[in-house]
C-alpha cells in the first residue's frame, strides 16, 4: 500500500483544511465540496484525510460495517449475535466518474432471486463507505442517475437494491467529499445541497510558497516513508485535537443569539429551505469544539456562513458563488455576543487557533513538521500538488481570446478592403428570455440529460431484449413469457418457475440525452451594429442558459476578419461559453465558409472523442459571405459558393443544424434561408427569437438523412 502524502505538510489552503476537519470532528456536518483550477491538491488533501480519522469498531466478518453496540437489524448479513467488535482503520472510497449502478449499490442476482428465492447480494461503494468517506473526484461530471442515488442514500442514510419486487436495504451512513473544476460545468442543484460546505482554492502567486510546494512533493516523491516519518508528530497531534473535539462536541452550548444569528443570516441571504441553518449550526458547534470551547460564539457564525452558504444562496445560472462578507457582518452585527464566558484552559502545546502562524519555521527543505497544532504555518498559499507542475504557471501570461501568443509567428495582416474595417469593441448582451426546447431528431444513445429523446438507463418502458452484459433492469413479464413454455420439459413440479439465465430480459428504456450544442457566431463588420450585436449576444445567452439546464455540452465557434476561431472547445461548462460571448469583438469582413468548415472540423473531432452525443449546430449570421477565407481550399469560386458547398458538407454529415437570421432593415436579401437549406434545416428570425413560437420553429429540426433512416432511428 502506498504512503499517503501527510495532511500536515499540505501548504496553505486554510479554508479547506478547515472544512476537513469540521467533518472530522462532527460528520453531521454533510460533507465538503471542493471547488478549483486543476493541480491545487483539491485531491491530495481529501485523500490525507482518511489518515486523521479515529479508527471505527465494527461487527467481525459483516461485509456492512455494522457497530456492536449498535448493529443494523436489517443488515443483510445480521442478525448480529452481540460480541466484541474489531477497530479498523476508517474507510476512505473513491467512486470512479464512470462507474456503474450495480458498483455503486451493489448487485443482486436476480436469477437465483426469482428461482430460489435467495438473496444473493454483493455490496458496492455505498456499503464499503458506511461510516467513513465517499470521496468523488470530478463529481460534476457524473452521470445523472448515479448522482440520484447518491441523492437518496445521502437523504436516507440507507442504500435500497431493488428488483422487480426482491429488495435489499443496508445501512449507508458516510461522509460525502467531492472534487471539481467549474470551468467543465456545475452541479445539479440538489446535488449541490447535499454537500454542507463548499470551498474555493486556487494556486497561489507568491513564489516562496510556489517554491515550498514543489520542494515538499519532490522530497515527498523521493522517499515517501521517510518524508511521512518526519510529518508524523504533526499527524499524531491533529489525531488527537480531533479526537478531544469530538469528545466536547456534545458539552458545547448554542445558545439563542446563536441561533439568532444564524436565522437572520440564512434569511437575508435568503436561501432556499431549512438546511442551510441546520448546516450552519452544526459548523458553528463543530468550530466552537475545534477551539476547545463549550459555547458558540459570533466568530463561529460568521465563519460556519462563509462555508456553509455560497453554494446555497439563490443566484443565476451565470454568477459566480460567493457571499457580501459586508452584509454578512451588518447581519452579524444586530445580534451582539453576550459576555463570553470563561472557557477551559487548552491542552499544554495546543494553539487553539488552527491557521494560526507560529513563530517557528520549518526546515529549509520542508520535510520536518511545522508548529501550530499540527496545521502547517502558511496561509493561505499553495499546496502539495499530485503535480507539481500544475501549481507552476509556466505558460506565461494568459492570452485574451482570440489573441495569438507572444512567441507566436507573426501573420500577415489583411488589408483594409479584406478585413472590411477597423475592429469594434465588445458590446455586453441584451436581457437574456426564456426559450423553448430545441432537439435533435430520432432517437439517440447519448449521456443522459434533458433534450432529446434517447434510450437510457432510466425513463418510460418501452420494451424487452436479450441483455447485453449485466443485466441490470428486468423486465418481468417478457422473463416470464419466455421461461413459460419450457416449465414441464425443465421438470417444474411445484408453484415457481423454473428460470434460467436464457431466459433474463433486459427492459428497454426511453428518456431524454444531452446534446452538443455548437455556436457558429458571424463577428464581421456586418454584424457590429451596437443594438443588432447587444440583441445577437442576448439571443445566444438565452440559448446557453437553455443549455445549462438540459445538461449539454457547448461549444462557441465566430468568424470575421478572414479565419474562423474557436473560441470555446466543447465543454460541459457554459459559464465559460457566456464570459467568452461576452468579450466577443467584432469587424472585418465574413468568411462564412470558413466557420462552416471549422464547424465541421469541430464536430469531427468531437464524434470521436463522444461518438454517442449527437451534436446541434446553431448558426447565428445574416448570410452574408464577402470573404473567402484562408480555409476555403478553392480560389475559382465566390465566397457565396464556398459557403453554400461547406454547408451542404455539414448537411451530408447527418447535422442537425438551426439559423438564426440576423439580417435587418427594410431590405433583405434573403441569405440566411438559402443557408438554412443547403443546410437541411429551418431559419429564424433575430425578432423571433424572443417570442414564446421560437421552440415551434426549431424544435423539430431537419437532417439530411433519409426518411428511411429517421424511421429506423425511431
Amino acid at each position: 500500500m502506498s504512503t499517503p502524502y501527510p495532511f500536515t505538510a499540505v501548504v496553505g489552503q486554510a479554508d479547506l483544511r478547515l472544512a476537513l476537519l469540521l467533518n472530522a470532528v462532527s460528520p453531521a456536518v454533510g460533507g465538503v465540496l471542493v471547488r478549483g483550477e486543476k493541480g491545487t491538491a483539491k485531491s491530495t488533501a481529501v485523500r490525507a484525510l482518511s489518515t486523521l480519522l479515529p479508527q471505527v469498531d465494527v461487527v467481525p466478518g459483516c461485509r456492512f460495517s455494522c457497530a456492536p453496540t449498535a448493529p443494523d437489524p436489517a443488515c443483510p448479513d445480521g442478525p448480529h449475535e452481540p460480541g466484541p467488535g474489531r477497530a479498523r482503520p476508517a474507510r476512505m472510497v473513491e467512486l470512479p466518474v464512470g462507474a456503474s449502478e450495480d458498483r455503486l449499490v451493489g448487485a443482486l442476482d436476480i436469477e437465483r432471486a426469482l428461482a430460489e428465492g435467495v438473496k444473493a447480494f454483493e455490496p458496492g461503494l455505498l456499503a464499503d463507505a458506511h461510516r467513513g468517506i465517499l470521496y468523488v473526484d470530478e463529481v460534476n461530471l457524473l452521470h445523472d442517475h448515479l448522482i440520484d442515488l447518491l441523492l437518496d442514500a445521502a437523504a436516507m442514510g440507507a442504500s435500497y437494491v431493488e428488483r422487480e419486487g426482491v429488495s435489499v436495504r443496508h445501512a449507508a451512513r458516510f461522509l460525502l467529499v467531492g472534487t471539481m473544476n467549474p470551468e467543465e460545468g456545475e452541479l445539479r442543484p440538489q446535488l449541490l445541497d447535499r454537500f454542507g460546505l463548499t470551498v474555493e482554492v486556487a494556486a497561489s502567486r507568491e513564489p516562496a510558497q510556489r517554491v515550498e510546494v514543489v520542494r515538499r512533493r519532490l522530497a515527498y516523491e523521493d522517499d515517501p516513508a521517510g518524508f511521512a516519518t518526519r510529518w508524523a508528530g504533526d499527524e499524531n497531534e491533529v489525531r488527537a485535537r480531533v479526537v478531544a473535539a469530538r469528545a466536547l462536541l456534545p458539552q458545547v452550548v448554542l445558545g439563542d443569539t446563536a441561533l439568532l444569528q444564524i436565522a437572520a443570516t440564512c434569511a437575508g441571504f435568503e436561501v432556499d429551505g431549512m438546511r442551510a441553518d441546520i448546516v450552519m449550526a452544526r459548523t458553528a458547534t463543530a468550530l466552537a469544539a475545534w477551539a476547545g470551547r463549550t459555547s458558540v460564539r459570533k466568530e463561529d457564525v460568521r465563519q460556519a456562513a462563509l462555508l456553509a452558504l455560497p453554494h446555497r444562496r439563490r443566484r443565476n445560472p451565470f454568477d459566480a458563488p460567493g457571499l457580501d462578507e459586508d452584509m454578512l457582518d451588518r447581519i452579524l452585527d444586530e445580534f451582539p455576543d453576550e459576555e463570553p464566558e470563561p472557557d477551559p484552559d487548552p491542552e499544554p502545546g495546543r494553539n487553539p487557533d488552527p491557521d494560526a502562524d507560529p513563530d517557528s519555521e520549518g526546515p529549509d527543505d520542508g520535510g520536518g513538521p511545522d508548529g501550530g497544532g499540527g496545521v502547517p504555518p502558511q496561509s493561505g498559499g499553495p499546496q502539495g500538488s499530485d503535480a507539481p507542475a500544475d501549481s507552476t504557471d509556466t505558460n506565461g501570461p494568459t492570452e485574451a481570446p482570440g489573441e495569438a501568443p507572444s512567441d507566436a509567428p507573426e501573420s500577415p495582416q489583411p488589408s483594409a478592403q479584406e478585413s472590411g474595417g477597423p475592429e469594434q469593441a465588445a458590446v455586453r448582451a441584451a436581457e437574456p428570455f426564456r426559450t423553448k426546447m430545441l432537439s435533435v431528431p430520432g432517437l439517440g444513445e447519448g449521456a443522459a440529460g434533458r433534450r432529446s429523446r434517447a434510450r437510457t438507463a432510466h425513463g418510460r418502458t418501452t420494451g424487452a431484449q436479450r441483455p447485453r452484459g449485466h443485466l441490470t433492469k428486468l423486465h418481468l413479464m417478457a422473463t416470464v413469457h419466455a421461461a413459460a413454455p419450457y416449465q414441464r420439459a425443465r421438470g417444474r413440479d411445484g408453484r415457481g418457475l423454473v428460470i434460467r439465465k436464457d431466459d433474463l430480459r433486459q427492459a428497454t428504456r426511453e428518456g431524454r440525452e444531452g446534446n452538443l450544442v455548437l455556436f457558429l457566431v458571424d463577428a464581421s463588420g456586418s454584424m457590429a451594429a451596437r443594438q443588432r450585436m447587444s440583441a445577437v449576444k442576448g439571443a445566444v445567452l438565452s440559448l446557453l442558459l437553455d443549455a445549462y439546464q438540459r445538461r449539454d455540452k457547448v461549444g462557441l465557434i465566430t468568424f470575421r476578419g478572414a479565419t474562423a476561431e474557436l473560441a470555446l472547445p466543447p465543454t460541459s461548462s457554459v459559464d465559460a461559453a457566456a464570459a467568452r460571448l461576452e468579450q466577443l469583438p467584432t469587424g472585418g469582413r465574413t468568411p462564412l465558409a470558413a466557420g462552416l468548415l471549422k464547424a465541421h472540423e469541430v464536430l469531427r473531432i468531437e464524434r470521436l472523442r463522444d461518438p454517442s452525443r449527437r451534436p446541434l449546430l446553431v448558426v447565428v449570421t445574416d448570410g452574408r459571405a464577402t470573404s473567402a477565407g484562408t480555409a476555403a481550399g478553392r480560389t475559382d469560386s465566390t465566397p457565396r459558393e464556398l459557403a453554400g458547398r461547406s454547408a451542404r458538407l455539414l448537411q451530408a454529415g447527418g447535422v442537425a443544424s438551426v439559423v438564426v437570421d440576423c439580417e435587418s432593415g427594410p431590405v433583405r436579401l434573403g441569405l440566411a434561408g438559402v443557408l438554412a437549406a443547403d443546410l437541411g434545416g429551418p431559419a429564424v428570425t433575430l425578432d423571433g427569437l424572443r417570442a414564446d413560437s421560437l421552440a415551434g420553429l426549431v424544435k423539430n429540426v431537419r437532417t439530411a438523412v433519409t426518411s428511411d433512416s429517421n424511421r429506423r432511428a425511431a
